[in-house]
């Protein structure tokens, strides 16, 4: 058998499309594709697909992991190519690569997000951010199925930032209307714990430690996924599989 790691971007409205959605639109895509899938034995055999830390639903990403496992090779690029056409718009292949030795999780540890909150001036926000940072520990709670969980969210929040606006807008993934007025950019890395830390937590945060007002609700995008390095940047896990494709 062959194994494969995708990465895929999900944009635009398929952001609100919830995980199972997900993977019921690839598992079609890789049977129009022509893939030729290895599966599960037993009464009810499923293709062989493994998912590595999915976004949460609302959230937009550029750095989302698959493992496909076939029963036979295929180049990458093409089926990359073949992936790409037979998915929905907003689902978009960006690499495919040969599984080198190790596992793709253990490459995982952190996010790098960029969260878009219109209604909320840079100023604002960085004095929201360092009020944040200052503190060692900040709880927040969070409905689940089972009822409130308070999470403490400060110990995960590996760098936080306010972009430059100067730098106007980020071109990745946007698909809010622009509008006058302002529109706070945060950038942080997120280390991954349990239970996970998410963007809207950390939004959370925000409004305990510094009663941060959001008018509109913001969009948060998913930039980055890897090995957190000794300065607080990612990885990239798909390295150590195209050296060993090289190689």
């Amino acid at each position: 058998m062959q194994k494969l790691r995708v990465r895929y971007a999900k944009r635009g409205r398929l952001r609100f499309t919830s995980h199972r959605d997900v993977a019921r639109a690839f598992e079609r895509a890789l049977r129009r594709a022509g893939v030729p899938m290895a599966y599960s034995q037993g009464f009810s055999p499923h293709p062989k697909i493994s998912w590595i830390g999915a976004a949460p639903t609302g959230v937009a990403s550029e750095a989302e992991y698959v493992e496909v496992q076939l029963v036979a090779a295929v180049d990458p690029s093409a089926l990359a190519r073949a992936l790409d056409e037979a998915l929905p718009p907003g689902l978009d292949v960006l690499d495919v690569v040969a599984a080198g030795p190790g596992s793709l999780a253990d490459r995982v540890d952190a996010a790098e997000w960029l969260v878009e909150m219109p209604g909320v001036s840079s100023d604002t926000l960085r004095a929201a951010v360092d009020r944040l940072l200052a503190e060692e520990h900040v709880m927040v709670s969070r409905r689940t199925k089972d009822g409130t969980r308070e999470i403490d969210v400060r110990p995960a929040v590996i760098l936080a930032e306010v972009a430059d606006p100067a730098d106007g807008r980020p071109a990745v993934g946007i698909d809010m209307p622009a509008g006058d007025g302002p529109c706070g950019i945060l950038r942080m890395v997120v280390r991954q714990t349990t239970p996970a830390v998410r963007p809207d937590d950390v939004l959370s945060a925000l409004r305990v430690v510094a009663a941060l007002d959001q008018p509109v609700p913001a969009k948060a995008t998913r930039l980055a996924q890897g090995r957190l390095d000794d300065v607080g940047a990612l990885s990239d896990p798909l390295a150590p599989d195209r050296a060993a494709s090289a190689g």
